[in-house]
């Protein structure tokens, strides 16, 4: 085949994801300290997003030196499982952020735990069976008119995962809303018990509001071309259409471990102490709320 440059910058983007959800999954797993609800589920979306990148480069490297249906659809799947699970996962960290605040007081105890490994399941398992679908045999290799854009995923396929993702947009949007709500009316609290100036509510606020849009932005303006036209496009149009809105939604793990797990404060000391050659699983740690993250 000839090469295309678009496979090769999805090859060269999923190396960077890889090599970037490679350390967070190392750093996670290799240190004791991080066995807390949290940085479980920071651990399973930066999985997920290693074995996306995985699947990029997988991708790349069947179809152009190893062409096989079989392959395929195997990579496929690969990639299904993947994002699907990313997407998923950020859905479940919105959930442990929202319940770390709306139920503070009962928020560090097993019911957590078993929540939070229930969550992972759930979300591990769905993946899972999203991206078995096709190597099961809901394909369009036999049957080309029924393809959707992302061949050989079938046009309702990919309705089913488009309107998925609004469904957890929808989710997430309304929890980080609630977040909002719940962060700014504990500023306002802590500002009239400690009769600080109506200032420091605002800065509290503004923060807030620009985290908030940082976080769903950055989910929308990646995944939200690619759904909508996963919704409306069609297996005629050019496949350059389908490249330009997969692209972005690479990104969207690509930039998940700077805003997910490098700017927490933790995560930030294991890296220092190992890039000073002073690593150790002991290391203390401050406890942290998911919403501080």
């Amino acid at each position: 085949l000839a090469l295309n440059p678009w496979d090769v910058v999805l090859c060269i983007s999923g190396t960077i994801i890889s090599c970037e959800n490679a350390i967070v999954v190392v750093v996670i797993f290799y240190t004791p300290a991080f066995r807390a609800p949290m940085f479980l589920l920071i651990g399973s979306l930066a999985t997920a997003d290693l074995l996306a990148g995985l699947g990029l480069i997988l991708h790349f490297a069947f179809v152009y030196f190893i062409p096989s249906e079989a392959v395929s659809l195997l990579t496929v799947g690969l990639l299904v499982t993947s994002f699907t699970a990313s997407v998923s996962s950020l859905l479940t960290i919105t959930i442990d952020r929202y319940l770390s605040l709306y139920n503070a007081l009962t928020y560090y105890s097993e019911r957590t735990v078993t929540r939070t490994y229930i969550m992972l399941i759930l979300t591990w398992g769905a993946s899972i069976c999203y991206g078995l679908l096709p190597v099961m045999g809901w394909n369009c290799l036999e049957e080309p008119s029924a393809c959707s854009i992302v061949k050989p995923l079938t046009k309702s396929h990919l309705i089913i995962l488009s309107v998925s993702f609004f469904t957890v947009f929808a989710a997430m949007l309304q929890l980080y809303v609630q977040i909002c709500r719940i962060v700014c009316r504990h500023a306002h609290q802590i500002a009239v018990q400690r009769h600080f100036l109506a200032s420091s509510h605002d800065v509290t606020t503004r923060k807030g509001m620009a985290t908030l849009a940082v976080i769903l932005g950055t989910f929308a303006s990646c995944w939200l071309p690619f759904a909508v036209y996963g919704l409306l496009g069609d297996c005629s149009y050019p496949a350059l259409y389908t490249y330009a809105t997969l692209l972005p939604a690479t990104y969207n793990s690509m930039l998940n471990p700077v805003i997910y797990a490098f700017r927490n404060q933790e995560i930030q000391k294991v890296l220092w102490a190992v890039c000073c050659g002073c690593f150790s699983s002991t290391l203390p740690f401050r406890s942290r709320s998911p919403s501080d993250v």
